[in-house]
This record gives C-alpha cells, structure tokens and sequence, in this order.
C-alpha cells in the first residue's frame, strides 16, 4: 500500500510543476472517454522534461505506475490509471518552433492539435491527420494513439506525420528515437532481427491498422523507424516529452461534395471506388445519426467527399468530377467556407451524438473504431449488422469509410450482469468477424482495455508474447500504463458504471430525457470534452468558466465526473454535502450552453442547481443567495412601499453601499443597478390604451427585471406590438378562490377583488440559479394558478428577457413536472421576435438601417434559438451579426462575491471586443439585462433590447 503523504512529499520535493493528490485531482482523471473508471493516487503536471524524469524516479522507487494524459479524449481507457497522472496540458504545451521552409514543426505533448494548425495555416500548411475532437485532443494523445481524422485517405496516421521523438523511460534514460535505429534501447534491435520473418508475415496490411505495437516498423525495408514503432503505443513504452512533426501544404480552396445513397451499405460500397480521385476526405454516416437532415441532399447515408485545388474553381471541378463518378441519389456541391463548416459540423459531433439512440436510449463506446480493407467495407457492414441483430444489441455506424474504418457506439447494457456478460460475448465474436474480413480491432482510437484482451484473435499468441517482449525491453518494471495494451486487463473489469447507484436518486427536477434518473442523466458525459475548447466559433456558448480559468474542474466535463464521483461514493465520500462539487460548480455560471453545445446535452445549469438544492437543504446558505436569490420579493417590496427612489439614493452613498454589499455577498467591484422608480405596470395601469380590440391577443410577461430595473424594454414592446396589430395585455394579479376565471388577462369583476387573492407571475428564474428549487416550485405553482385564465384561451405569452423565457420554456416544466399545465405554459412562451413571426408575419418593421453588434443571449442560443431574431433584424436593416460565448454576468453570478475575475473574463472573450471593434454608427444589442448590466459596467456602452431599437424607429418614422 503506498502511503500517499509520503509519496506526495516527495514529489513536490522533486518536482517543479504542480502536484495534487487531492480528491478533486483524482476525480477529475478517473475517466477519459470510454466505459473505464480507475483511481489515480494523483496528478503531477510537469513544467518540463527534467520534472517528467524527477516524477519517473520517485514512482520508480515506489513502485507506483505512470500514465501519461493529454486531453483525456481517450475512448479505449488508455488514459485511466491506478498510479499519478502525468498532465501535459498545464505547462508542456507549447509550439517550440515551426519551420515553413523545411514544413516541420516541433512540438510538446501537452499542445492541443488547433493550435498548432492556427500557427502552420498563415504558412499555408497544416498537420494532415485531425480527428474530431481536434479543438481539445493534444498531440502527445494522438501519438500515443497514432490517431488519424477524416483526411487520413490524402495525408495518413499521425504515424506518417512523424520524424523524431523524445522520450524518458521509465527507468530514466533520455532517448531519440528516429529511422535507422535512432534512440532504440539497448536489446531492442537484437530481438526484432530476431523475429523479423514474423514481422513481415504477421501484421496485416491496412491503411487503418493501429491494434497492437508497430514493430514491423523497425523492419529494414521501413527504415528500421523507431519513432513510428512507437506511434500507437499508449504511453505503454515511454514518456514523450517532444516530437519533430512534418507538416503538409493546405489545398488553396477546398470543395465539399455531399454523396446521398439510399442507404448506409450503397454509400460503404461506393467509398472505395471514389480513392482514384484522391479526396482529401471520404466520410460516411446515415440517417438514424443526423438529428436534422435539413441543409443534406435527400436520401438516407451520406459520403462527406471534400476536393481541394489551387483556386475555387479547381476545387468545385474535382468536387464535381467526384459526383460525376459516384453512384447517387442526389448530390450536394459546398464551397462556402461557412456553410462547409456547418455541414462538417454534424460529422463531427457525431461522436457525442451516437451516445443516444432515436429513442433516446444509452449508447456506449468498446467497438468504436475497428478497420477492414476499404474494398470489404459493405460486405463487413452487413455482417456486423447482422450480429448486433443477432445479439439482440442497436449501434449508427459512421466514420472513415474511405479507409474502411467505422466508428459506432452500442446500446450495451452495462449496469446489470447479464448486460455485462452480452457485451463479453458481442465483443468476443465481434473480434473474430472483424478478424475474419481482414481488418484490425482497432483502426483510430487504439487498444487500451478495451480492445487489448482480444489481441491474440487477431495476431496470434506468439505474436502477441512478442509485443510482451517489446515492452519489457522498454519497460522492464512494467511501470508505464499497466494493465493496457500487454498483459491487458479484462475488457470487462474497471467498468465506470459499476459504481453507481442502481436505483435512482431522490432529486427534484423531472429529467424527463433521462426517464426521472439523475444518474442517467450524469452518464450523459462521455468524455469528448467539447466543453474544453479555449476559443468558440459563431453564436457558440459553451463553456465560457473552462475558457477563462483553462482548469479541468470548470469544464462542463470536469463537474461531470465530480458529480459521478460524489454518486459513486468511493472518492467524493460526503454525497450532497461535497465541498469539491460544491466549489467546482460555484464557477459554473449556468449559461446553458452545454444544453445546445455539448454533443450528448448535458446540462450542467440543471445539475448545479440541484446540487445546490440539495447542499444546502436545512443549512445557512451564503448571502448572496438571500439577496440576489430572493430579488423579486426585494424588488416588488420597494415598488409597494413606493422607495425605489430612497434606495437608489441609499445606493449612491458609497460607505453605505460598500457595506450593503459586504453584508449581502456582492462583489466589491460591482455597482448596484438603480431602481425604476416607476414599474412597468404602474406605467402599465395610468396609460391610455387604444379602443382597438380587433387585433390578435398576447400576454406580455412583466419579468422582474422588465418589471423593476428596465421597464424601457417592457414599454418599448409594447409600442412595437402594438403598431404591428396586436391586443397587449399583462397577466392577471387576482388567483380566484373558488377556481373562477378573471377575464381575458386584462379585466377584472367587482366580484372577483371580494373572492380573489392577489399575486405576480414570475418564473422563478433567481430561486432557480440559487438552487431554492422548493421555493422555485411555489412560486410556479402560484404562477400556474394565476394564469389559468390564460391558458384557458390560445393567448400566447411573450417574454422579453430571454433567461426567464427560457426558464418557463425548460425549467419550469422540469421541476414542476407532475402540473400538466407547466408544459401547457411552456408551449406558449414566444420570443420577442417569435411573436412579431408568428402573429403579425406581412408586418414591415421600421427601417433602421444601420450595423449592429452586441451578443447573442447564452439562454436565447441554448434554449430558445435565435432564428427569427435573425430575419426580424434582417427586416429592418441591422446588419452584421451578434457574437457568441457569454457576457459573464449571468444573472446573479457576476454580482457574486469571488467572480468578478472571471465574470471579466468572460466579458473580454466575445462581448467587448464586438462593441470595440463595432462601427461607430453600429446599434449594440443586447437583449438580457444582465448583458445590458455588463457592458454599461464594464464597458462604458449602452446597450437596447431589439423591441427598444425598434420603438426608437418608429418613433422617427
């Protein structure tokens, strides 16, 4: 048993960078990417390779075994470890140098693929092979699993992408490897002279072939290349601290052309046959994985077939030379950057999306990539078919079909035992099919545990005593990743499944896409780490706490395996009340936007408010959520007692406002919005309203922040919709005793102010986000109640602020999920600009005619979509368009004592440098108040809600 003390007094007195054996370290690397769960005792994050050898000696010493971890994408387990975690991410991720005259570049193991690519692309050249998951995976990950991408049919493995490496071994010796031997270990070149006639006849020959060591590599006639015979070895034989990589020159203009065929086996058999052309891509997927076929030609599997050429034209016409050749139901031919970007888009998440079937069902990795010769790929297909049917199991293959390899994920049963036991079997005779038709069990991703235990159905005993071999001539102490690739593990054991609980857990929200199991609902993170990009493209959101702290515990991944961790009960050991989840979450700034971006929809707003829920249940909870948390009381206090006015002139008086704060959990730093001191219904009730009674109904939602601190937006809605033909009404204040009807929403019988009791609807937004989900759900049910008469008619409502129209369109019908009529409110919830769409559609809005800039609201992409907002601005001539990420304020978050640094930080990413760089004339949208809040606080800028640019041109027309 190694004593964990000691062994982290050592390595903090042998290392420079930073060691954590901690709980939170640990649980946040007992998984990568595939159905495997292991404890480390710890993460060591190397500064360099020096400290790489310090922690090689102390673990020597000790005994305690080594692996190596880049972006924990791993989908084999190769990246799950007993011993310390070695992470390249933190400090050994740079680009050392790039020489554009020479195309190579060097790199450390930590640096993630885009970066690289970002620094080659103004040289015109690129790494060719680029899996995925490219905007997170390192490159010391895609040596380790010699990984490959969608362009491998045109530029190879990273295998042949590789000139030299440097490497520690476990027992310390600083080697580099390369062609003729170069940096091979003492008796390496004896043994495979040794078993060379074995090496020429015992591996087989495929593009894909990646199951096992390449110790054919080290063959003469391969130039004996160490470097490539280390290539897919899983950080099994050493530990890379540098590589030498050769970079491709990028086509000028590429042409994506999108082959439809009737179905997955006619786009499989076409694939080959299309090589002679030399794509650069041929990637197929089929219908059962595509959530929308909208934007693909019609049919039900599709080959991703991409041409490059020097300009624009001479890619289209390789493209279209493609088409001509291919067999098709219809065709699609994209060169537009952006709408290719879209389309490769869908392929790419496929990886997270194959993780649920049509029904919604689990799905999970183990047979992930496994690889025959291209021209056996339908024959290979049907076969595989035919077993999932013969077991009784469902899969959507995708991926590579260009070079014969499938990817696909299984709805393997792999909580129960007789589960467990169908995926031995499955796997076993799935083995032995892929081995039958020619092919490697693995063609991408690599053995790990996965795949390991079946090597010997591929290679042979013998063959695979000679991989134990080669280890132990690099390895000796057997040190490095034990348990993978040699002497493997059980494809069985370490299942991460295992360890949680079997019935489900008492929660408070419905999760109905998870059938009421919080658990299932955890299990929706796979380990792709989407969330762990450091830049977004377009209206993209997620995860803007992991872009502005770069640690793993703030990604959307990260408070995923805690979250499984504390349900597991082994490492988290205190449930609800864990510290380590409780502060990994206090980061998380409930954007939602892991509900949209993350390719499987976790939705880590849903989890933390449980969470918080249930931390705090029958416990002091911190001030800010007493204040902020209960704002609408607050607000609606200070407008019955008329005193906006006094606490605004309160607020002003900085000793009072300083210790207001202090005392109410708010951030120094922040100012303290000022008060209307007329709400909006008070401006509601004294105005004159038009006799006009012909128009189509709508109810507006006075939100509390419309209602208290904006009521310029609610004002400037209604003008809007009202000149656009409809009847404006606000929700009834009266719920009737006696379950009687109060008119249409806008009138109200002497009657009823005998019988009634009066109230305000609200969302609940604040309880919510504060994780008061007991109070949250009696403010709903309070709402509900005093809406009935709303919901009695086909009335819509329409809700400005975009956090609580996505709060009643989502939140509300999943924690009040046992009320039918929270999911009849929420199918009446419209946007703004939804409203002005659906109800008023030959309505011509006023001409503004000037650029726009602002930022899309984090809820409006995740929750509620942004498309007619879009076409409205299109209308009136605001051109340009929103940025994406998120303001950072996020409601009560950037308010928050603690969060100001990175509520900047956020801030900073999309949000202000879109206003900066923004044309002086451009009107700045920005529909939430909270991203209103932040760029007048942080930036100096104000900005309007869509309906108040709107107001603002009718009033000049």
């Amino acid at each position: 048993m190694t004593d964990q003390r000691e062994l982290a007094a050592a390595l903090r007195a042998a290392v420079r960078g930073e060691v954590d054996l901690g709980v939170t370290a640990r649980a946040l690397t007992t998984m990568d990417a595939s159905n495997y769960r292991r404890i480390p005792l710890g993460v060591v994050a190397p500064r360099d390779a020096d400290d790489v050898a310090a922690a090689l000696a102390v673990c020597r010493e000790r005994g305690v075994p080594v692996v190596p971890r880049g972006g924990g994408t791993s989908i084999a387990g190769q990246a799950t470890g007993t011993g310390i975690v070695l992470d390249f991410t933190r400090h050994m991720n740079r680009l050392l140098s790039l020489d554009p005259e020479a195309g190579t570049a060097v790199v450390q193991p930590g640096l993630v693929l885009d970066r690289l690519q970002e620094a080659a692309a103004p040289h015109g050249l690129r790494f060719g092979p680029d899996p995925s998951t490219h905007g997170r995976c390192t490159l010391g990950g895609m040596i380790g699993n010699n990984s490959c991408g969608s362009h491998s049919v045109a530029w190879g493995t990273t295998a042949d992408n590789v000139r030299t490496l440097s490497v520690i071994t476990a027992r310390g010796e600083r080697l580099r490897p390369g062609p003729g031997w170069a940096g091979a270990p003492a008796g390496l070149r004896a043994l495979v002279e040794g078993e060379s006639a074995r090496l020429r006849t015992g591996f087989p020959d495929l593009p894909r072939r990646i199951s096992g060591y390449a110790v054919d590599a080290l063959l003469p006639e391969n130039r004996a290349d160490v470097a490539r015979s280390l290539c897919g070895s899983e950080g099994t034989l050493a530990v890379l601290t540098e590589a030498e990589l050769t970079l491709v020159r990028a086509p000028r203009a590429r042409a994506l052309a999108v082959l439809a065929y009737a179905d997955e086996s006619g786009a499989a058999q076409a694939a080959a046959g299309l090589l002679p052309y030399r794509p650069l891509t041929v990637e197929g997927m089929a219908a059962d994985l595509v959530p929308s076929a909208a934007g693909l030609p019609r049919g039900g599997a599709w080959l991703f077939v991409e041409a490059g050429g020097d300009t624009g034209a001479e890619a289209r016409a390789a493209a279209e030379a493609i088409v001509r050749a291919a067999d098709v139901v219809d065709a699609l031919v994209v060169t537009d950057p952006a709408r290719q970007r879209t389309l490769w888009r869908i392929r790419e998440d496929a990886s997270g999306t194959a993780t649920r079937m049509p029904d919604g069902s689990e799905a999970w990795p183990g047979w992930e990539d496994c690889a025959v010769p291209p021209a056996r790929l339908g024959d290979y297909l049907r076969d595989f078919r035919a077993l999932l049917a013969e077991h009784g199991l469902r899969g959507t293959p995708y991926g590579h079909f260009g070079d014969g390899c499938i990817h696909v994920r299984i709805d393997f049963d792999l909580l129960t035992g007789p589960g467990v036991a169908r995926f031995r079997r499955f796997s076993e005779e799935l083995a032995d099919l892929v081995v039958a038709h020619g092919g490697s069990l693995s063609g991408e991703h690599g053995d790990g545990q996965a795949r390991a235990e079946l090597l010997p159905r591929m290679y042979g005993a013998e063959t695979v005593a000679l991989f134990e071999r080669v280890k132990g001539v690099w390895d000796p102490d057997g040190l490095l990743n034990p348990g993978m690739l040699v002497r493997p593990a059980p494809l069985d054991a370490d299942l991460r499944f295992s360890a949680l609980p079997r019935e489900p857990v008492d929660v408070a929200f419905g999760y109905p896409a998870d059938a009421g199991d919080f658990s299932a609902a955890v299990r929706r993170c796979v380990g792709v780490a989407k969330c762990r990009t450091t830049s977004v493209s377009g209206s993209a959101v997620m995860c803007p706490s992991f872009r502005a702290t770069g640690e793993e515990e703030h990604s959307t991944r990260g408070r995923a395996r805690l979250l499984h961790e504390m349900l597991a009960g082994e490492l988290v050991t205190d449930g609800w009340r864990s510290t380590e989840v409780r502060d990994a979450l206090d980061l998380c700034l409930s954007c939602k936007g892991c509900r949209s971006d993350c390719p499987v929809g976790v939705d880590m707003a849903t989890y933390k408010a449980e969470f918080l829920h249930h931390h705090y249940a029958g416990r002091r909870r911190p001030a800010a959520h007493y204040t902020m948390g209960w704002l609408p009381v607050w607000l609606s206090w200070a407008a019955r007692t008329r005193t906006a006015g006094v606490a605004n002139a309160l607020a002003s008086v900085r000793p009072l406002a300083r210790a207001a704060k202090r005392m109410g959990g708010i951030a120094g730093e922040r100012e303290i919005p000022s008060l209307a001191t007329e709400p909006f219904s008070r401006w509601w009730r004294r105005r004159r309203r038009s006799a006009e009674d012909d128009g189509p109904l709508v109810v507006l939602w006075p939100d509390t922040f419309t209602e208290h601190l904006s009521p310029s937006v609610g004002r400037a809605a209604v003008r809007v919709l009202e000149a656009a033909g409809m009847r404006v009404v606000l929700p009834p204040t009266l719920r009737p005793r006696s379950g009687g009807r109060v008119g249409d929403a806008r009138s109200r019988s002497p009657l009823s102010l005998l019988t009634a009791r009066r109230g305000r609807v609200c969302c609940g937004l604040t309880y919510i986000s504060t994780g008061q989900l007991d109070r949250a759900r009696a403010v709903l049910r309070r709402t509900l109640d005093l809406l009935e008469p709303v919901l009695a008619t086909d009335a819509p409502l329409v809700v400005l602020e975009p956090s609580c129209a996505a709060a009643l369109r989502t939140d509300a019908p999943e924690l009040v999920h046992d009320d039918p009529r929270a999911a009849q409110l929420a199918s009446r919830v419209l946007t703004f600009a939804e409203a002005l769409e659906r109800y008023a559609p030959d309505w011509t809005p006023p001409a503004v005619n000037r650029p726009v800039t602002g930022q899309t609201h984090c809820h409006q992409h995740a929750v509620l979509g942004d498309g007619p907002d879009r076409r409205l601005r299109e209308a009136a001539g605001l051109t340009g368009e929103l940025a994406g990420g998120c303001c950072g304020l996020a409601g009560n978050f950037g308010f928050e004592r603690g969060h100001e640094d990175v509520s900047r930080a956020c801030a900073e990413e999309q949000l202000l440098p879109s206003v900066r760089e923004a044309p002086q004339d451009a009107v700045v949208q920005a529909d939430g108040f909270s991203c209103r809040t932040q760029l007048e606080q942080l930036g100096g800028v104000r900005g309007r809600h869509l309906a108040e640019i709107l107001a603002e041109a009718l009033e000049e027309e």
